[in-house]
């Protein structure tokens, strides 16, 4: 029983990373493909969409999880608290997208579709599931949250500056340039809040799941 667990762990890692890995590349190929500006700026612009960041975090997640490194010497992204964090980093992805972005561009097609919807879709089921079933819930502690919340706030920091001087703003509800700069202001609160909820969700479900567990142990 053990080790089937395992094999399955292991096997929704390497379709997790084997999904990454092409959804990021197809991406990129279609970002360089249809560029309105130098490569350069092109391959910032692809790096400083949160989707893109937070799907490499998630892609770079299964790669070190596919190992099944033994307990207490497992790397950074192998660690409980950090496929947490990128669960809710992939959570948010696929919310937002698929509650306030889907819909507001023209219907894509064809590879285009196929990469947006990996993406935001296939990627961020596939984490959050595997969080659900796999992922070791009992280290996890409300103290845990906050250190969570510090790259969506640096990425709104850094998204802000950047457009100030570039005027390339990744998401239409950071555009200062159309909303003005206490709008968006607004928006990342907002954002940010929305974070702060879904971390304690997520911290709220370990302890539910790790109780349980505990109990059926015990009994």
């Amino acid at each position: 029983m053990l080790s089937q667990l395992v094999k399955a762990k292991q096997f929704m890692a390497v379709v997790g990373f084997l999904t990454g890995c092409f959804a990021l590349l197809l991406q990129l190929y279609l970002i360089i493909q249809n560029r309105t500006t130098g490569v350069t700026e092109t391959l910032i612009r692809y790096f400083s969409f949160f989707t893109i960041s937070s799907n490499i975090l998630a892609t770079i997640c299964f790669y070190f999880i596919m190992g099944d490194p033994e307990p207490g010497a497992k790397p950074f992204f192998a660690r409980a608290k950090t496929i947490a964090a990128i669960t809710v980093y992939m959570f948010i992805v696929g919310l937002v997208y698929n509650a306030v972005l889907r819909g507001q561009h023209e219907p894509l097609q064809g590879q285009a579709k196929i990469a947006n919807e990996l993406l935001h879709v296939m990627m961020p089921l596939l984490i959050v599931i595997y969080w659900l079933v796999f992922a070791e819930k009992n280290m996890l502690e409300w103290k845990n949250i906050f250190p969570w919340l510090i790259y969506p706030f640096v990425y709104c920091v850094y998204t802000l500056i950047r457009g100030a001087y570039v005027h390339f703003y990744p998401y239409p509800f950071m555009n200062v340039d159309f909303w003005g700069l206490s709008t968006v202001l607004l928006h990342c609160l907002y954002m940010c809040i929305a974070f702060l909820v879904v971390a304690i969700l997520i911290v709220a479900i370990a302890k539910v799941l790790t109780k349980i567990t505990m109990e059926k142990l015990t009994t």
